[in-house]
């Protein structure tokens, strides 16, 4: 329940950083001006690094244990399709943002802008997606906590465990 808790805490930050930046932030770069855009791209990249480098690793190593550390009260897909999304996150934010972000590391050009601002949907959509998965998979576990063990009859002493191995 600890990862998934660490987990839905992380996702839900980043998508609301996600939305932001792909809503307000991304839109406004074609406003900076021409002179002041490079300063303002090195500033933006350092500091939305901080804000977003920790729970970004907190993701993708809490999502690799939670297929390890596998919760029989969810489905044995929601923690593989949840890693699938990290990996796909992964992967758009380095084939694409940093390329993009390179690019208009040297000024302002309108074709990476546009590049950067559309391929940032595909990270937009996953961080999404990711957190309606562990909404669903919260409210799994919780609904388990809450009414007891709804794999069994009312009144069953059967007890099944949480995690495989017990």
């Amino acid at each position: 329940m600890k990862i998934l808790v660490l987990q839905f805490v992380s996702t839900w930050f980043m998508i609301g950083i996600i939305w932001l930046v792909q809503i307000v932030h991304y839109p406004l770069f074609a406003h900076v001006g021409q002179d002041s855009f490079p300063a303002y791209e090195a500033l933006h990249t350092r500091w939305i690094t901080y804000v977003v480098a920790i729970p970004m690793l907190i993701e993708l190593l809490a999502s690799g244990f939670w297929i390890i550390e596998r919760d029989r009260r969810i489905s044995r897909w929601i923690p593989w399709v949840g890693l699938g999304l990290v990996l796909l996150i992964w992967f758009s934010t380095f084939a694409f943002s940093v390329q993009n972000h390179n690019q208009l590391m040297k000024g302002f050009q309108e074709e990476a802008w546009r590049n950067l601002v559309s391929t940032n949907w595909i990270r937009t959509l996953a961080w999404t997606a990711r957190g309606g998965l562990l909404v669903i998979a919260l409210f799994k576990v919780t609904r388990w906590g809450l009414s007891g063990n709804p794999l069994t009859s009312r009144g069953s002493s059967q007890n099944i465990p949480n995690k495989v191995g017990e």
